[in-house]
């Protein structure tokens, strides 16, 4: 499962997964025990750092694919999560094609990159460092987002730069960008939207939608997308403890 994780996202599967925020393995347990597809780690928002990351790896990482999305696209964080073995990155704030391509040289080890060369977990710490390189170009996934105005102008070149395995669309991010914060549905918005999915869908890139439910997710998939982050662990917790109470407290 985790070894096709790249293939199934390149053959566009629909994968559905959801957002891992807070540091806690067990969390991310339950999640990975739920049925998702994968999980996507947050290492840009929130409170994950890089020992978070290691322990939810090794809670996870072998029965799930765990995506983690870097702080920023940069070479010391992409070579650190890949190092640490995650299945792949997500790299925010990507905006122009030589960005997306300076993310996936990063990510791929020579000749097709100049991914750094260490031992680490994810190189079973030596012991199966000979069998990870000849391996990680095929199964390391790579994942950019676009989520400012810049990168929709950009977008017929970021989605045709080799190596890339989809572009993750950052509907909140992106609304900031265009002046319209929050308003996801604004026009301008949508077109901006539209945009993005019909530049990839013509390049054959597989796209990928974050919604907070399925009802907002739905109509994404209708429209080609296939990489899914639904919801947030924190949304999850949180909407059903409020369900619970108003469910047990008086009526007044």
């Amino acid at each position: 499962m985790i070894a096709d994780f790249r293939k199934r996202l390149k053959k566009k599967d629909t994968l559905i997964g959801t957002i891992v925020s807070v540091p806690s393995p067990a969390i991310a347990e339950i999640l990975s025990d739920a049925g998702f597809d994968w999980l996507f780690i947050d290492g840009e928002h929130g409170a994950l750092e890089i020992g978070d990351i290691v322990g939810i790896l090794q809670a996870v990482g072998h029965r799930t694919p765990c995506i983690v999305r870097v702080p920023s696209a940069q070479e010391v964080f992409i070579k650190k999560v890949l190092d640490l073995g995650s299945a792949g990155i997500i790299a925010p704030q990507v905006n122009t094609a030589g960005e997306a391509a300076d993310v996936v040289r990063w990510s791929r080890y020579a000749p097709s990159g100049s991914r750094g060369v260490g031992l680490a977990r994810a190189h079973g710490y030596g012991f199966g460092f000979k069998d990870y390189l000849q391996s990680a170009n095929d199964r390391v996934t790579v994942i950019v987002q676009v989520e400012s105005a810049l990168a929709v102008q950009n977008i017929d070149e970021i989605s045709k730069v080799e190596g890339i395995d989809a572009i993750l669309l950052g509907p909140y991010d992106l609304s900031a960008s265009l002046g319209k914060m929050g308003l996801i549905d604004d026009p301008v918005v949508v077109d901006a939207i539209g945009k993005v999915t019909q530049s990839c869908l013509s390049a054959g890139i597989p796209l990928g939608y974050f919604g907070v439910t399925a009802e907002a997710i739905q109509p994404y998939i209708d429209r080609g997308y296939t990489l899914i982050a639904g919801g947030v662990d924190t949304l999850f917790l949180g909407s059903a403890a409020r369900k619970m109470l108003s469910e047990l407290r008086p009526k007044h």
